[in-house]
Parts: C-alpha cells; structure tokens; sequence
C-alpha cells in the first residue's frame, strides 16, 4: 500500500483549519447564548428620565407624573 509520505498532501491543512473553524463556532455559540440569557435588568433611572421629559413636554400631568414617579422610585403616596 503506497501512503504517498503521510502528511504531504495538498490538503494537509484542511484537518486543522476544520478543528479552528469548529472551536470558533462552539464558542461563538456559548457566547450567543449567554449573552442572550444574561440580559442586564432595566435601569429604573433612564424609566425616571423619559418620565420626566414627558412631564417637561406636557404630555402627562403632575399628578399622573408624581404617581408614576413613585412607582418607579417605590416612594409610598
């Protein structure tokens, strides 16, 4: 049986560059997921800001301004 020199192939780089382009993507994949699972939790303070544009704007009143306010900020009425 003739092996040709183990390894002497044009396509001896073909293994490897398979084994990195299969790391990449399981990695890539964990990342995604993740990433998709740790999403960061609301912050109350940029909820607070678009609420008070709207007050500044005249869309919403004071009373329904100070009552969302304190449903964002846990402040009792």
């Amino acid at each position: 049986m003739m092996w040709w020199g183990y390894g002497a192939g044009p396509w001896t780089w073909l293994g490897p560059l398979m084994m990195i382009v299969f790391w990449a993507l399981v990695i890539g994949g964990i990342a995604l997921v993740l990433r998709a699972w740790w999403k960061p939790a609301p912050n109350p303070e940029d909820a607070l800001s678009v609420l008070e544009r709207r007050y500044a704007s005249g869309e919403i009143d004071r009373e329904e301004f100070q009552a969302k306010r304190d449903d964002l900020t846990g402040r009792p009425r």
